[in-house]
Formats: C-alpha cells, structure tokens, sequence
C-alpha cells in the first residue's frame, strides 16, 4: 500500500465508524451523507482488502483487523490535529467560540461567577454553555464535544487529561439554635436530620439507595467505618437546595466550605466543623487528548485556574478557613479527651 494513495479523510471515517460501530450514526457524527459514508466504507474495504465492519445478530461488528487499526488511526487522527493546532491562534478579544463546559453545581455556583467576570473585559464575545453532569457521557467528552468537565471525582478515566482547581474541607451548615450548633459532638451530629448533597463525575445518574452507604460518598463511607450512619431526610443534587433545607427545615447539610460562602450573612445559620474525619474534596478539571493543544482551550484552562486561585486567596476566604482550622483543632482534642477520660473509667 502506498501512502500517496491513501486519502486522510478516509481515516477519519473508519476512526467514526469503529468508535460508533453504524454507517448511519458515523454519518452523522462527520456532518455527512449516509451514502457519502458508505462509500467510504466501500473505499476502506478496498484499501484495506478486509471487511471491517460485518453485520451480525447484534449489529455491526469490527473485524480483528479492525480492532488492531482502531487505536492507531486515533493517533494518528490526533497526531495530525495537534500538528494543525500549531498554525492557529486564538484571540480572545475577538474570538466568538463557544466553549461548553460541565460543571457540578458545586462548581459552577462558585468558579463560574469569576470566570464571567474576566470574560466580560478579556473576552467580551465568547460564549460559555454551561450544562449539568447528567447533559453528557464519556464518549461526548473523549471526542471533544464538551470543553471542559469540573467536578469531584471518585475515579478518573486515564485518557483523559487533568487539572487539580483547589481542594477544599467539609464543614456542616446547621441551624444556630440546633442541638448539634449548641452541642456539635459526633452524637449529636448522628441523631439531627441530614440532607445529602453530591454528585461526583459526570454522566445520567439514577436514584439513590439510601442502605447503600458505600455509594453516598466520603461523608457516609466515613461514618460507616466507624459502624455509624446518619439520619438522612433528603437526597439533593443542588447545593443551594440543600442550604434551603437547612435554613427552613433544620436539617444538618454537611459540603465544602467554599459552598457555605453563600450563608455567611445569615446570623441563623452557623458552619461547624465536622466532629469526624473527613477526607478533603478536590475539584478537577478534566479535557480530551484532542483538545490538548488547541490555543483557545489552553487558554480557557489557565483563566480557569487564576479564577480559582483568586477565590482561594480570597482575605475573607483565608480568614474564615482559618477560624475553621482553630475550631477543628478545639474539637479534635476534646474528642481525644473524652476518649482517654472513657479508656481510663473503662479500666
């Protein structure tokens, strides 16, 4: 086979129809005809002497030759798009690009604010389109579809390239004149009513169970180890429901505290440190190979993460997590006090 023979468009074809696996949908993915696309499959069967994809009982189906050809042609598909990057560049003040970033609701009540911010003066025609976790699959962000995902993740696909934001500490948001704000002791925290608040990665979710604890995340996993579970009243994925259900229902909402921002001029409302151990929250923004060294997006991720670090360093921000650390510390060595004073009544 010579390579001045070898169409590179062809390529981009059986790269859409490996991945989708359908002639129709492969069409569609490359914005292009259905016969256009089955005649590329014609064109591929030719060069490659094989058939590629056969139709079984199950759909269409790679060949072995096929599944060997598949991963290459991806690098080679990104090799040729990084190499394209290089010749463009990317104007921000009169770029009109549509950047479409997921974000948790976590994140984007607090990140995107900033980022609007910045946008208005440094790229005053850019767009954002901001979607939820459950607008997006796996396969809409390896292809680039999404610019951007940030959120928590419990575990993280390796194709995919990263960026730690910050990483933050839980705090509990209660009631002033609760019985765990008067008495914030693990006790106390078990027997108040809790809402749960989360929703790590990015995808459909689906309801949850609430007896699979292991399933709740860090707060729930925590205590479980500890042979201890929490009364929990409501299941929210939206934090400022969860801060609305504190303030008029009493019940305890246990975030980081970053989220808590948004109550620190409610005098009827306190942030507590948890009366337990638990591990700190790290948001992350995750992007696709082929949008590695595209100069827009390079550009997107670093404005990111200045926003980040201005609300990180934020004075009043430093000020509270600081009064917070005292106050864990406080509680940390009552606890232990109490633990030595039950070991030596026990013995």
């Amino acid at each position: 086979m010579q390579l001045n023979k070898v169409d590179l468009n062809l390529l981009r074809y059986l790269d859409a129809l490996l991945r989708e696996q359908s002639v129709t949908n492969a069409a569609y993915q490359l914005g292009i005809t259905q016969p256009a696309m089955s005649n590329g499959l014609r064109r591929l069967r030719d060069l490659f002497e094989d058939p590629l994809l056969v139709r079984t009982s199950d759909g269409m189906r790679p060949t072995a030759l096929a599944e060997q050809l598949h991963s290459r042609v991806a690098i080679i598909l990104q090799s040729v798009d990084e190499v394209l990057h290089l010749a463009q560049s990317f104007d921000p003040q009169t770029s009109t690009r549509v950047f479409r970033i997921m974000a948790s609701d976590y994140a984007e009540a607090i990140l995107i604010p900033p980022l609007l911010d910045r946008l208005q003066t440094e790229a005053p025609n850019v767009i954002l389109d901001v979607m939820n976790p459950s607008d997006i699959n796996f396969h809409d962000v390896e292809q680039g579809k999404v610019d951007l995902i940030i959120n928590k993740f419990d575990t993280l696909p390796q194709s995919f390239h990263q960026r730690s934001i910050w990483t933050d500490k839980f705090a509990c948001l209660a009631p002033a004149d609760s019985a765990f704000a008067q008495t914030p002791d693990l006790e106390s925290y078990v027997k108040s009513q809790h809402v749960w608040v989360n929703k790590t990665g990015f995808g459909v979710g689906v309801g949850v169970e609430p007896n699979e604890v292991q399933k709740l995340g860090w707060v729930d996993s925590t205590l479980s180890g500890m042979n201890l579970k929490r009364n929990i009243r409501l299941f929210t994925r939206n934090y400022s429901v969860a801060i609305r259900a504190t303030e008029q229902l009493g019940l305890i909402t246990t975030l980081p505290l970053l989220a808590t921002r948004f109550m620190q001029n409610n005098p009827a409302i306190v942030a507590i440190p948890p009366p337990f151990d638990i591990p700190s929250v790290e948001l992350k923004m995750l992007w696709s190979q082929l949008l590695q060294h595209d100069s827009g997006h390079i550009w997107l991720r670093n404005l990111i993460s200045t926003c980040a670090k201005e609300i990180t360093n934020d004075p009043a921000y430093l000020q509270e997590l600081e009064k917070f650390n005292k106050a864990a510390s406080f509680q940390a060595k009552l606890a232990a006090d109490e633990s030595a004073n039950s070991s030596l009544l026990v013995e």
